[in-house]
């Protein structure tokens, strides 16, 4: 008689055990599978996202970023520009792009002519070996732009879970 007492409390404890699993699992948000790395369409995209139909324009920006790098989790970068900042002819922002992360549009500054000079640092992560864009919009609406091509030895942005 025990042991089937016991048999119906491990079935009980079983079965909401199930319940239990089936309500979480059900209260979970739907999730949108996206392309773990970004394709060249998908940079010039996000290019166009910024400049509308402008033309970008080769020059004026300088990007700083080590051609070569060990480990992409942790990059150093910096974007400057050679423009004026007076309050009539400014650089209005500094975009960022990378050809492979999953989000090809890395970071965006906006800048003021209060900010004295265009100039930003910051440290970035990198899927993969890779093309790095850096663009500027100055005060005329004209956009200038840099590109370097990054080797990654060790990507980042791509752990995978035990």
């Amino acid at each position: 008689m025990s042991s089937m007492i016991e048999s119906l409390s491990l079935s009980r404890r079983y079965l909401l055990q199930l319940a239990g699993t089936a309500a979480a699992a059900g209260a979970l948000p739907l999730v949108t599978i996206r392309p773990a790395q970004a394709t060249p369409a998908m940079l010039s995209s996000a290019i166009r996202n910024v400049v509308g139909d402008a033309k970008v324009s080769v020059g004026k920006v300088r990007l700083d970023i080590p051609p070569l790098v060990e480990n992409g989790n942790t990059v150093p970068m910096n974007v400057s520009v050679d423009h004026p900042m007076t309050p009539d002819n400014f650089v209005k922002s500094i975009h960022v792009f990378n050809e492979k992360n999953p989000q090809p549009n890395v970071a965006n500054f906006h800048l003021t002519p209060s900010a004295g000079r265009a100039q930003v640092a910051t440290r970035i992560r990198l899927a993969d070996t890779q093309k790095v864009v850096a663009i500027a919009r100055l005060s005329d609406g004209s956009f200038w732009s840099a590109t370097v091509d990054i080797i990654v030895t060790l990507a980042a942005c791509t752990e995978e879970m035990p």
